[in-house]
């Protein structure tokens, strides 16, 4: 049986009582061992004004770790280009792709990644989404060899750094097949469209010098233990941390232990939102994610392990790179 190539979405998440600094090292421990595990890449995601994750700054993340580690690819997952101008993106990424050849990825969304004051300080133009799919045209030219515009990357033209579309609605599948892109699409929070968006983009996908044919990677969350209980307990305590953090100002007081926290309004939204998952033992989560993988055309799982001890995180990671046959090296 061929084995499945397994991603991983990392959050950087700072935990109560840690401090930026640790969280990062503690992404770069990761990296490192999920390198050596076999994953195929790590991605990193813009979130804006989050005081639990700190992977805002993508690039700077993604350099960091890239200088303490050798092989496994890393990128964006994504940047949320309506924040940027494409050249800056292709400058940077540019940059990363000539200090770190054939390691770095480059996905893109159009959302703002905060919450909307945070966008209007990021954008300040408000119709700045509405120009997303000529920015990624604009991008790619940048990368490449930069015919028709009048500006250069340096560095960045003549990198091709490998770009992917992300999102959770019809829009991006449409975009990815246009344009004969990878599709990323966020099932591990926003899952209500995961079946018609990849459908549409294997109907709609129009081959390119990118992409022959479609490549799908999807999300998907998964906690592996050696007991099924304690996968069961960190999912549940995810479940918590995140209902207080939609509740954000309006939930001030709420701590993640209160008690009817998830039969409440925004805890059943939370159990929407993260219902795409897969809990238990390393051999049980290999299993689910190759039926999620079947079920869904999907090419390429990307786990979401929001354990809250870093320690369990490592663990899960490992028993299912165990688990799935993946090959370290």
């Amino acid at each position: 049986m061929t084995t499945l190539p397994l991603s991983i979405l990392d959050l950087v998440i700072v935990p109560e009582g840690r401090t930026v600094g640790e969280a990062v090292a503690a992404s770069v421990e990761l990296a490192r061992r999920a390198e050596a595990w076999g994953y195929r890449r790590i991605w990193y995601a813009e979130h804006h004004g989050m005081d639990d994750i700190a992977s805002s700054a993508t690039s700077v993340i993604v350099a960091h770790v890239a200088a303490h580690t050798q092989r496994i690819r890393l990128g964006a997952g994504g940047v949320m280009l309506p924040n940027h101008s494409p050249l800056v993106i292709a400058e940077q990424f540019g940059t990363l792709e000539s200090l770190h050849p054939g390691r770095i990825d480059l996905g893109l969304g159009r959302a703002p990644g905060g919450e909307p004051e945070t966008f209007r300080a990021l954008r300040r133009d408000p119709a700045a989404a509405e120009h997303f799919a000529a920015d990624v045209v604009e991008l790619e030219a940048l990368l490449g060899d930069g015919a028709g515009l009048r500006i250069r990357a340096v560095p960045g033209q003549g990198t091709r750094v490998p770009l992917y579309i992300l999102g959770s609605s019809l829009y991006g599948a449409r975009l990815a097949a246009k344009l004969g892109l990878p599709y990323a699409f966020a099932s591990h929070f926003a899952p209500a469209l995961l079946d018609q968006a990849i459908s549409l983009y294997r109907r709609e996908f129009e081959p390119s010098r990118h992409l022959e044919a479609p490549y799908v990677i999807a999300g998907i969350n998964a906690i592996a233990a050696d007991r099924p209980e304690d996968a069961e307990a960190m999912y549940e305590a995810q479940l918590r941390r995140m209902a207080v953090r939609l509740l954000g100002r309006r939930g001030a007081g709420v701590r993640p232990d209160h008690p009817g926290l998830l039969d409440s309004p925004v805890g059943r939204q939370v159990r929407e939102m993260l219902r795409v998952v897969v809990l238990g033992t390393g051999g049980e989560v290999a299993e689910g994610i190759r039926a999620f993988a079947a079920r869904h055309q999907v090419d390429e799982p990307m786990i979401v392990t929001y354990a809250g001890d870093f320690d369990a995180r490592l663990r899960s990671y490992e028993l299912l790179a165990e688990a799935a046959g993946l090959v370290g090296g």
